[in-house]
């Protein structure tokens, strides 16, 4: 009997090929590796890589790599193979600047923690291309931090929880916002926390703040940080992933305490 063929039916075997970002690379046994990625029309998806241990394809299986990848099992619910050809090694453009690679290895994180599998999230998967190519440009300001903090906005969007930042949610004024309820997410203006303005999270400039008493960077991770562990990270019971703390500290470390 013809291989595929059972009682005089076709059995197709699920398999697609895309274009797509590495997440995650963990050893399977003593030469395979379990890798999932990211791409536009299968969102979260993982694979088992035949050598994937191998030296041959230790620079390839690196999470922030673009890659093309082609899936296939017998079975739709199946972990399936998985086999990955190098387009891009964008964690080697970066050796020399550990902060940028930080933020790489932050965003990789996020999605490998926070995404639903194989649930597509083509806006998501472009965003996040878009934002590698901004870490990748030169730029010794590290203004790509601010498009970082956005990519995390859009991000919460993604998974279900929208910030509202453009007017306050006690006066409903739209001019002088200065701060964000941890609670609810929404924007609160300048004098109208009252004795709740300590517990307020800073709103930074670039977002439509007015009175930011932080760094824009230091106060836009702070931000999005916390939704993410409060909203995002804590319904499934587990902490943000350490690359996401990473980025945090350094950004502190060159940034805390400086307001601009």
């Amino acid at each position: 009997m013809p291989p595929g063929i059972l009682t005089g039916i076709w059995i197709t075997m699920p398999e697609w090929s895309e274009d797509a970002l590495i997440l995650s690379v963990r050893p399977h046994g003593e030469a395979s590796a379990l890798v999932t990625v990211m791409t536009p029309e299968q969102g979260r998806h993982a694979g088992l890589v035949r050598g994937g241990a191998s030296s041959k394809l230790r620079g390839t299986l690196q999470p922030g790599n673009r890659v093309r990848a082609s899936w296939r099992a017998r079975l739709p619910e199946q972990l399936g193979q998985m086999q990955v050809e190098l387009s891009q090694s964008v964690p080697a453009l970066l050796l020399d600047d550990p902060l940028r690679l930080a933020g790489i290895a932050s965003a990789c994180a996020l999605l490998e923690g926070s995404l639903p599998e194989r649930e597509p999230h083509s806006g998501l998967y472009g965003a996040t291309q878009a934002l590698f190519d901004l870490i990748c440009m030169e730029d010794s300001e590290h203004r790509w931090v601010e498009g970082y903090i956005r990519w995390e906005l859009g991000l919460l969007q993604a998974v279900g929880f929208q910030l509202d930042l453009t007017s306050c949610a006690v006066t409903g004024d739209v001019s002088r916002l200065a701060h964000v309820s941890p609670k609810s997410g929404r924007a609160v203006a300048e004098g109208a926390a009252g004795e709740f303005a300590g517990r307020m999270l800073a709103l930074p400039r670039f977002l439509g703040g007015v009175a930011c008493n932080r760094h824009d960077y230091d106060a836009g991770l702070s931000l999005t940080g916390h939704f993410l562990e409060r909203r995002v990270f804590a319904a499934y019971h587990v902490d943000l992933p350490p690359q996401r703390r990473r980025l945090a500290d350094m950004v502190a470390g060159i940034y805390g305490g400086l307001a601009v």
